[in-house]
């Protein structure tokens, strides 16, 4: 079997069961028309005053036997077509695991959480759907198209030839179209969406500066534009649907009065038996019906398109490098290196061109406006996300495959660092399991908190509950930082640890952070401008570009926006 495809070989390997499933889906499909056709004839012979009830007594039974046979053989079609699906999707799964699970501690760094979640939760269903819906049904159709063209030929070859082109309409030129015109209106479809999820995201995380501008009128109203435009394009979709099922229906209705007309001029020049007009009409309306989900299912083909292509694309990932350990040894100085780094969740790129150099011992603050992408640079940094272009490095080794070693290398301290449901002292040796009590106590001290957690009921073994909910949120933050302090790494990340504080706490926590943490590289992403005075080198980022970079100092001297911004942000005067 072709390891990188990921539909057609589970077919080659299961041949014999896929051909069953579709005889059965073809014959299930005749004796349908057969039925049809024998109840044709029934009518039409027994209107005629035939002269003993003989003449009518087969079709009598025929009606019975295709009409049983037909459910039967739909029963048994589902059974085994629904049973060797279920046996590709279950190779399939056993398949993406083997594929993903070796990769457990990586995966992260080479796609989107996005794209994982949809391969594990919805592309192999997917598939399921491509057999069922749309391979299947294709399959079956042409086997049905194929003989109609013969049996009719039985008849006429000139009948058979128009049949030919029209049921050509509903089999071929409906699907081709419908596929053209829904796969470019899907991806405009999936192009809005994304445009709209990703203005609104900014919106939500930015709403305080847009009511403070006073431009929240103007966003509202771009909101709505966009949605419109979104709202127009599916209408469009709709409109094209309904048209293209009416034109379906149309063409049916013109083969049938064709098919009728056909076998009223056969049996005026005698080669059928009058009884056979209605049959006639009948079977062909049976038949022609089975044709018209065909261009639905066709132009779903889009939607498998972007399954498979996850799916390939995890199977095909670059190989991982698992022995980078000793070539980044965590008390070595480390450099950090952005070059030209692009990346985007949508369309749109968040950043464009990033460039940035950090050298141990360095302490650089990130600041721009929510949604700016100062959180996505710092995952880049630490390998949780890959470059879309350029390259991130650490001592010249690409960052996200170093993902496995970079908590011996880089600490992060979140705006919400999570506390467990256990003691104070497991809480903070989260940061180093083989932390003695002593260096415990000691990285508790540092942040201030040892006094104040000795006088807790049970000190350090007081249990600190979901969350950490009977400690405010600056101790919340104290006790994550003693974690961060025991984790003892060269690189600390900073990202806005201290939003939701009142002002007198942020500045109170952020010297503490700052006086602990002097020796190590720290790497600070704020919105807030309180603190950026101790940073080194200040970068401020906005539509995905560096737009100022300096001191505090030299910004403060050359920056008119940054003075403003400063003079805006500061609590004290």
């Amino acid at each position: 079997m072709n390891k990188k495809k990921w539909l057609f070989p589970y077919l080659q390997q299961n041949r014999g069961l896929f051909t069953l499933s579709i005889l059965l889906g073809a014959l299930t499909i005749l004796f349908g028309a057969s039925l049809m056709f024998t109840s044709g004839y029934l009518i039409s012979k027994a209107a005629t005053q035939p002269e003993s009830i003989l003449m009518v007594y087969v079709p009598i039974v025929g009606v019975r036997t295709f009409g049983i046979g037909r459910a039967a053989l739909s029963y048994v079609e589902r059974l085994i077509g629904h049973s060797l699906i279920l046996k590709i999707l279950s190779e399939m799964r056993i398949r993406l695991y083997k594929i993903v699970e070796p990769q457990a501690l990586f995966i992260r760094s080479r796609f989107r959480t996005g794209d994982i979640l949809g391969v594990l939760a919805n592309d192999i269903d997917h598939l399921q759907d491509f057999y069922l819906k749309t391979l299947f049904p294709a399959i079956v159709s042409l086997v049905i198209y194929v003989l109609i063209i013969v049996w009719a030929g039985f008849f006429s070859v000139s009948f058979a030839i128009s049949l030919v082109l029209f049921i050509g309409l509903l089999v071929f030129v409906g699907p081709i179209v419908s596929l053209l015109y829904m796969k470019t209106k899907n991806e405009q479809i999936k192009t809005g969406r994304n445009q709209l999820y990703q203005q609104f995201t900014e919106t939500i995380f930015g709403i305080s500066d847009w009511i403070f501008s006073g431009h929240y009128v103007d966003m509202i109203h771009r909101y709505e534009r966009q949605e419109q435009k979104l709202l127009d394009l599916e209408k469009k979709k709709n409109n094209f649907l309904n048209w293209r099922d009416l034109s379906n229906q149309i063409i049916l209705g013109a083969i049938v009065l064709f098919s009728i007309y056909t076998a009223n001029d056969l049996k005026m020049s005698g080669e059928v038996p009058g009884t056979f007009i209605a049959a006639f009409g009948l079977v062909m309306l049976s038949l022609l019906e089975s044709f018209l989900p065909l261009a639905g299912a066709i132009s779903d083909t889009t939607i498998y398109q972007d399954s498979v292509n996850r799916l390939e694309s995890i199977q095909t990932a670059e190989p991982i490098q698992d022995e980078l350990d000793e070539g980044l040894p965590s008390r070595s100085p480390i450099s950090i290196e952005l070059k030209g780094v692009t990346f985007s969740y949508t369309e749109k790129r968040l950043l464009d061109s990033v460039n940035i150099q950090v050298t141990q011992g360095q302490k650089i603050a990130i600041i721009g406006r929510s949604g700016s992408g100062k959180s996505t640079v710092l995952k880049l940094i630490y390998g949780a996300l890959v470059p879309a272009g350029g390259e991130v490095t650490i001592n010249g080794q690409k960052a996200h495959y170093l993902e496995s070693i970079m908590p011996k290398v880089m600490a992060v301290l979140n705006q919400k660092a999570y506390l467990f449901n256990t003691s104070v002292i497991n809480n903070i040796r989260l940061g180093n399991p083989n932390a003695t009590d002593e260096e415990v106590y000691q990285a508790a001290r540092m942040v201030q908190l040892d006094e104040m957690i000795r006088k807790l009921p049970n000190g350090y073994e007081t249990n600190m509950q979901e969350t950490g909910q009977r400690f405010s949120g600056g101790e919340r933050q104290r006790i994550a930082l003693a974690r961060v302090l025991l984790q003892n790494t060269p690189v600390v990340l900073l990202d806005e640890p201290t939003v939701g504080l009142d002002p007198i706490t942020e500045a109170t926590l952020l010297a503490m952070m700052f006086d602990t943490l002097k020796d190590k590289t720290i790497i600070w992403v704020t919105h807030h401008l309180i603190g950026v005075d101790k940073m080194d080198r200040i970068l401020f980022l906005d539509n995905g570009k560096i737009v100022m970079e300096g001191t505090h100092q030299q910004l403060l001297k050359n920056e008119a926006r940054y003075r403003q911004l400063y003079a805006l942000d500061r609590p004290f005067s």
